[in-house]
């Protein structure tokens, strides 16, 4: 296997500050997608979002799904903020890939935002 499969719900999804660290790992975009409702998602100092697996409660949170050459993804999670981790989602139709989630002290006394059902929905209620 040369290439995994990679779900991003914040700051590197296009167009977005640290985005440019997958196209450096040679990822390639493959879809827009969201998450189970078993995931909650909070704004880190509005810098970054954290996500959550919740079981029983939460929310589908918009995500992208990338494929990452596996020699790029250690370089790739070492340039996330810290408290960030790559771990396993499942997806909305059930199938299940890597994707970045938030260490659970990171959330604590931070903004919860699951209600937007996403960062870019959250960073655009915040544009006047």
């Amino acid at each position: 296997m040369n290439d995994v499969l990679l779900a991003v719900n914040g700051t590197l999804m296009r167009g977005l500050e640290l985005n440019a660290n997958l196209v450096r790992a040679g990822a390639k975009f493959v879809r827009e997608d969201a998450t189970d409702t078993c995931y909650r998602i909070w704004s880190i100092d509005d810098r970054h979002p954290a996500m959550l697996r919740t079981p029983g409660e939460g929310t589908n949170v918009a995500v992208e799904v990338w494929e990452v050459p596996v020699e790029g993804l250690a370089n790739l999670l070492l340039a996330e903020p810290p408290g960030l981790a790559i771990g396993k989602v499942v997806l909305r139709d059930g199938s299940i890939v890597l994707g970045v989630l938030g260490e659970p002290f990171l959330c604590q006394g931070k903004q919860e935002i699951t209600a937007y059902g996403g960062w870019r929905a959250f960073i655009a209620s915040k544009t006047p």
